[in-house]
């Protein structure tokens, strides 16, 4: 009788609604005796002071998850009534609010009020992968309604796209090295990262270390350290084949390595599901020692993820920002409709949350040190750099005075990107994939440039540089070019026209690292 009015209570948790998924195969029904494990977000111990989160002050990582992680009496509270539903607590964290959860299908779709249904479709990659789907909203027990606020696990679709593209004919390209790119963008001298860690999220894929040995003694640079790290079974786990999530990987891995040689990288590898993606950033922005910068090379359009899994992703990069910590996310390559059929304009997420530092693409010619030009990347039928304007969040106060445009059906939004540098594989980077030597291109290669610029940066200044936003928007103002920056005028990614200033094509342009220091280190007021 207990059970049944335990089913009975469930309350909707909002924003977990999905609709139904289409094109993909249907293979039956979950198997009731299958074990599922998924992710509990739980509710802030209290809310995070927006002060704290715009900087310069930040916490550690013990006061942060005493003061803003879960409370004690509400993971006492999960662990009960869950477990007295014939589920098992397979871990906590207190400074993330996760709770994991494991138990049959069954017992699952029951707390949960949901069903289960097994499909095949295909990966970003064309990939044929079998996965668990569901549709409408979950539920969750009347005893823990607004403790629990994000339900992620049961649906485990592919959430995520690698944001990077191969040059055809690699020989055709005018390509550079990573370290080419760092004279052309001016990084900062005398610094390389030393006493900083880099944290990359992969969705798959992997790195082959006989291959960054190789690739950075051709380079003449200090090989990084690089060590991987598996998230909910998550591996390195290379396919042997460059134009697979390898490409993403080992892109990532040697940008940053050639950019900031002296940074510790740890690269986090997790399941492709929004699960995977939430699980592995807050692993990463909670690790000890606490990262400097996190770089993120996957995102999909905004409307394919829950709202419930846009919040909670958007709340650790919060939770990053507090710790000091910066997140670089790479912008996409599909333009300004972000590779959606519906005829509307979409930004991609992680990109648009206005706690990641959205990275979008140009097209760079010269000889190092000397940029020749340097436009907007949009290739006829090669992509282009992402951006434009938010569905999901609001401008943010830093990009107040940037002239964000309002969106094609009215209203406003969050701008995408804030920055930007090479993307087109035309210009792109020269890599060593699966022992073959490639130029690849997309916002996936801006996204490591930044964090490794932003690691010296933060090396140059002794200080942790957080939501950089604030600073790099400081004073800014329509058509006005921002210290630190080339300025992008010429091009468009669709929707989009670059212009003088901020635009949402390139943001506020791609980077001149001494300027940037420069003013970095003028105080504010």
């Amino acid at each position: 009788m207990w059970f049944i009015m335990y089913r009975v209570s469930n309350i909707p948790l909002p924003g977990s609604s999905r609709s139904a998924y289409t094109g993909a195969e249907t293979v039956g029904p979950v198997s009731p005796d299958s074990s599922i494990t998924v992710t509990l977000v739980l509710r802030r111990h209290t809310e995070l002071d927006e002060a704290l989160v715009t900087g310069p002050e930040t916490v550690t990582a013990e006061e942060f998850a005493r003061r803003f992680g879960a409370r004690d009496d509400d993971l006492a509270r999960v662990t009960e009534v869950l477990t007295a539903a014939g589920l098992t607590i397979t871990d906590t964290h207190v400074g993330a609010r996760r709770v994991t959860v494991r138990g049959p299908a069954s017992a699952l779709t029951e707390v949960f009020g949901t069903e289960l249904s097994l499909v095949r479709s295909q990966d970003s990659a064309g990939t044929p992968v079998e996965h668990r789907v569901r549709s409408g909203a979950v539920s969750v027990p009347a005893e823990l309604d607004g403790i629990v606020v994000a339900v992620l696990g049961l649906d485990n679709r592919p959430q995520a796209r690698a944001q990077f593209r191969l040059h055809a004919a690699p020989a055709a390209a005018k390509a550079f090295t990573p370290d080419q790119l760092g004279s052309l963008y001016n990084f900062p001298a005398q610094t390389d990262g030393t006493g900083h860690t880099i944290a990359i999220i992969e969705l798959g894929g992997g790195f082959k270390p006989a291959d960054l040995s190789t690739y950075f003694a051709g380079l003449k640079i200090p090989a990084p350290q690089v060590t991987a790290v598996e998230v909910d079974g998550g591996k390195n786990a290379p396919t042997g084949d460059p134009g697979s999530a390898d490409g993403e990987v080992m892109l990532d891995i040697e940008v940053a390595g050639a950019l900031a040689p002296g940074a510790q990288q740890l690269v986090y590898f997790a399941p492709n599901t929004d699960q995977g993606f939430l699980d592995a950033v807050t692993t990463a922005v909670h690790a000890t020692p606490t990262p400097t910068v996190v770089s993120i090379s996957w995102g999909q359009s905004e409307d394919q993820w829950t709202a419930q899994a846009r919040t909670a992703m958007d709340q650790a990069f919060a939770d990053a920002a507090a710790l000091g910590v910066t997140v670089c996310a790479a912008s996409g390559d599909n333009g300004s409709t972000d590779g959606q059929t519906d005829g509307a304009q979409h930004a991609d997420f992680p990109a648009s949350s206005p706690h990641a530092l959205a990275c979008g693409g140009t097209h760079l010619e010269g000889t190092p040190p000397t940029i020749s030009s340097e436009t907007v990347w949009n290739t006829s039928g090669g992509g282009a750099t992402g951006g434009g304007v938010s569905d999901a969040f609001p401008v943010p106060a830093f990009q107040s005075t940037a002239g964000v445009p309002t969106r094609a059906g009215g209203g406003t939004g969050r701008g995408v990107p804030d920055v930007a540098g090479n993307a087109d594989p035309a210009t792109g980077y020269n890599v060593l994939v699966d022992g073959q030597r490639i130029v690849v291109g997309g916002t996936s290669a801006v996204a490591p440039l930044w964090a490794a610029l932003l690691a010296r940066l933060a090396q140059a200044t002794g200080r942790s540089l957080g939501l950089v936003h604030t600073q790099l928007y400081q004073g800014v103002r329509p058509g006005a070019v921002q210290p630190g920056f080339h300025d992008i005028t010429s091009g468009t990614n669709g929707a989009y026209q670059a212009a003088p200033g901020w635009d949402p094509c390139t943001g506020l342009g791609s980077p001149d690292g001494e300027a940037l220091l420069a003013a970095l280190q003028t105080p504010t007021h």
